[in-house]
């Protein structure tokens, strides 16, 4: 029985699948290198370096979710969205207004475990958690804890 040739139009898009999913796929993993090197420990310091964005992002965790935090120096306390809140579990304790850069808004005040990549921890911190909050922002109340300093385009924690 003699084989069959598959269609020309067939062989093309195959191709092109093919390329198309490579090229994703390295997309991908250049998007997971250029996260990773944004973190690094240099010894007992801790490195974050500025994001495209303009700000420092710090890894970490709020009981089991992984979060993305963003450093905010100007922040008095640590503030989190309340979807993630909901996520983790979190239980509202007292109601709050707060002043924000987008003007004042209600939320609730929660307790939280707090793990930063490098091994820095904040357990059961009395954090706000906002309804329109668009990131988990890291205030001064745990970064005030820490010994920081600022080069152009890195922030060094010292965690001691």
């Amino acid at each position: 029985m003699p084989q069959k040739e598959l269609p020309h139009t067939f062989k093309l898009v195959t191709i092109w699948l093919v390329v198309t999913v490579v090229i994703f796929l390295g997309i991908k993993a250049w998007e997971r290198h250029r996260e990773a090197s944004r973190f690094q420990l240099a010894g007992q310091t801790i490195v974050l370096a500025r994001s495209p964005d303009g700000h420092f992002h710090w890894p970490g965790r709020v009981g089991n979710i992984e979060v993305d935090f963003l450093v905010d120096t100007g922040a008095t306390v640590t503030a989190l969205p309340q979807a993630l809140a909901e996520r983790a579990g979190l239980t509202p304790l007292a109601a709050v207004s707060t002043q924000t850069a987008a003007g004042a808004t209600r939320g609730f005040v929660a307790r939280a475990d707090i793990a930063l990549d490098g091994g820095v921890r904040a357990d059961r911190l009395a954090v706000t958690v906002l309804p329109d909050l668009a990131a988990p922002l890291l205030g001064m109340d745990v970064l005030g804890r820490l010994h920081f300093s600022q080069k152009p385009g890195e922030l060094r924690i010292d965690p001691s």
